[in-house]
C-alpha cells in the first residue's frame, strides 16, 4: 500500500517523485561537471594570459624587440596562446562531459 501512496496517477501511468528527484539530481551533477571540465580551466587560463602577452608584444619598446633579435617575441607568443586557449574551449564546446554514473550498481 505505500507503494500505491508514494505513486501519483497521470494518464493512465505511474509517476514515481522518487524518479522526479533521481533526474534532477543527475541533471546537478552533470552542471557540476561541465563546469569544473578542466578544459574550460585551462582554456579560459590562457586566453586571459595570451590577451595580456598579445597586448604587451604590441606596444613593446625598440629595445626589447632587439633583445629578442628583432622578433617581437611577446606579440607571437600571446598569439599562441590565444589561439590555444580558443582551441581548448571550442573543443570543451563540441564535446562537453557527463558526469559520471554512481557506482551503486552491482
Amino acid at each position: 500500500m505505500a507503494d500505491h501512496e508514494d505513486r501519483h496517477y497521470q494518464g493512465g501511468e505511474a509517476h514515481d517523485p522518487l524518479v522526479d528527484e533521481t533526474e534532477d539530481a543527475r541533471e546537478e551533477r552533470s552542471g557540476a561537471a561541465r563546469l569544473f571540465d578542466i578544459r574550460r580551466v585551462i582554456g579560459g587560463l590562457f586566453v586571459a594570459y595570451g590577451l595580456i602577452v598579445g597586448l604587451m608584444g604590441l606596444f613593446d619598446s625598440s629595445a626589447e624587440i632587439d633583445k629578442a633579435q628583432g622578433v617581437r617575441i611577446n606579440l607571437w607568443a600571446g598569439a599562441v596562446m590565444l589561439v590555444f586557449g580558443l582551441l581548448m574551449l571550442l573543443w570543451q564546446r563540441l564535446s562537453p562531459t557527463e558526469a559520471p554514473e554512481s557506482g551503486e550498481e552491482s
